[in-house]
């Protein structure tokens, strides 16, 4: 469909909506999905069978491509047709909204500079109602001057766009926002947020899937390199009964750019795996389980991945979900078309089957009081990899309900020949119960990763509670690699929550930090929304 580009205008001076809630111009894209509405065979590519159409041909039965179904014909809002007119497109207040967007993504005034302190770095409130989790990345994106952003409505503000998987374009120059509709009610869960990944063409790649309950991976990439204007989406099974959740994406300029998509459940194994595409995204194929853990318990490693672009790919990971686990915490690398220890002793090809964490190197070793969660991966200057954790602790002793109570975030980096391991500061107590293990998220700066953002909901230096009992996010400083810390608060608001913070490769000097603001009450129900502070 046509995609109207939304100009910013200068600012009124004293006019701003009541509810402070920002517009946004929105359009779904041509070929956006509704549903779970794709089919297609084991490891074959499917191009929008069965798909929703958009809201303005709501009248036509189904979009069903050219040639698929003998007597029936694509009608003129299916594939192939001729992109309707401006006014059918579905912006919702069209002469309003794009001056509300164009506003919205004007920074708001910095607090006054008395006295001669800083001035706070600018606010924007990117989309009105976004979630991630932190186990698919990449989740943000610095492309071509603007930054893209991928996130999952949950419906707090408009019900029709509850499941909606999103990417919001933030022109870094003009501050214009310009919001894709990737896949339309897939779910609303945080776990179907989408990974992004720029190809050596140019172009974007989107990839998303639902939270374990389906066999596809659907993706989408860019007409060239406007990330305005995205191809139709499509999905690839690598087998009936996997049922993949996550997906997390690495191309690799040595292997001729293969891409490699990290997801879980290969064959219903609940076990992180991978699949890979040699021809730019153009289709899919088959990999294999990457890690599993022997035993009668059907236990599901989590990972963080890190890459060079070139030839490497770094994973961090535990043994299981730290619920049902004392879990402890790995490191491996993948290289030349082997998985190596940190040390680069080989433990086998990769496509010889899975490793077990205890072939690994082990970085913090678990148990009752010191339960580890991957929560971020990085390489520095030296392509040597750094990790933040969090580990639960002092819980062994308490009953069920207790657990999750103190929380501490951690540091790793490899010097060399072993990993140097000390603790950053207090993460705070559980974000709410059921999910003992889940903390406000820490993120290591891919540019400098002596930097670090973390969410809290106490003093991290102290461990003292904040006033109001609210997470929010600090930035933290080493200047000694990781045995002292200097922390800064970075936002101070008492009625909400400033969550999962995250900061894309940019350049030397620029960090473009985002995080998740609001209430979240569960992976599947969650009033948030997508904050950025260039700084």
């Amino acid at each position: 469909m046509a995609r109207a580009v939304h100009r910013p205008h200068p600012p009124p001076r004293s006019r701003a909506r009541r509810d402070g809630a920002p517009r946004f111009h929105r359009h779904s894209g041509r070929g956006a999905l509704r549903g779970a509405a794709l089919g297609g065979l084991a490891g074959r590519r499917v191009a929008g069978r069965g798909a929703r159409l958009p809201r303005q041909c709501r009248h036509v039965a189904d979009a069903i491509a050219p040639g698929s179904r003998p007597g029936r014909k694509a009608g003129p809002c299916g594939p192939g047709s001729p992109p309707p007119a401006r006014g059918q497109q579905p912006v919702r207040s069209a002469a309003v909204a794009g001056a509300a967007a164009a506003l919205s993504a004007l920074p708001l005034p910095p607090a006054p500079n008395r006295g001669g302190a800083a001035m706070a770095p600018r606010e924007v409130v990117l989309n009105d109602d976004g979630g991630w989790c932190w186990f698919q990345d990449e989740r943000a994106l610095v492309h071509r001057g603007a930054l893209l952003v991928g996130s999952v409505a949950c419906g707090s503000r408009e019900p029709a766009r509850r499941g909606d998987i999103e990417l919001t374009r933030y022109d870094l120059a003009t501050g214009e926002i310009h919001r894709t509709t990737l896949h339309e009610g897939l779910e609303a869960d945080d776990h179907a947020a989408p990974a992004l990944l720029e190809l050596s063409d140019g172009r974007v790649l989107a990839t998303w899937t639902r939270h374990g309950s389906e066999a596809r991976l659907y993706w989408r990439t860019t007409e060239g390199s406007d990330s305005r204007r995205w191809r139709p989406p499509r999905a690839y099974e690598p087998s009936p009964s996997t049922r993949i959740t996550y997906s997390n994406l690495h191309r690799l300029s040595e292997e001729n750019d293969r891409i490699y998509c990290f997801f879980r459940g290969l064959d219903d194994s609940y076990k992180p795996s991978w699949c890979f595409s040699d021809d730019g995204a153009a289709s899919w194929k088959r990999g294999g389980i990457l890690i599993d853990v022997p035993g009668p318990a059907r236990h599901r490693p989590y990972v963080k991945y890190a890459s060079d672009g070139r030839g490497a790919i770094h994973f961090l990971f535990t043994e299981a979900h730290p619920r049902n686990f004392d879990c402890s915490l790995y490191h491996a690398v993948y290289r030349d078309g082997s998985l190596h220890r940190s040390d680069g002793a080989l433990i086998r090809r990769l496509g010889e089957g899975p490793m077990i964490p205890a072939e690994a190197t082990r970085i913090h070793t678990g148990g009752p009081d010191s339960v580890a969660w991957c929560q971020d991966l990085a390489l520095d200057s030296r392509g040597r990899p750094v990790a933040a954790y969090s580990v639960q602790v002092g819980d062994g002793g308490r009953p069920q309900k207790e657990h999750g109570r103190d929380h501490r975030y951690r540091y790793a980096r490899w010097d060399g020949r072993r990993w140097l391991d000390s603790q950053i500061g207090y993460a705070g107590s559980r974000l709410y119960p059921g999910e003992d293990d889940y903390v406000g998220g820490i993120s290591l700066h891919p540019d400098d990763p002596s930097t670090v953002f973390l969410s809290a909901n106490v003093n991290p230096a102290s461990g003292a509670p904040l006033p109001g009992g609210r997470w929010q996010v600090f930035q933290a400083r080493t200047p000694d690699g990781g045995r002292t810390w200097e922390f800064l608060q970075l936002t101070r608001d008492p009625h909400r929550d400033c969550l999962r913070p995250i900061v894309p490769a940019w350049q030397p000097g620029r960090t473009a930090l985002l995080w998740l603001r609001g209430r979240c009450h569960a992976y599947t129900r969650y009033e948030l929304e997508v904050v950025l502070q260039v700084r």
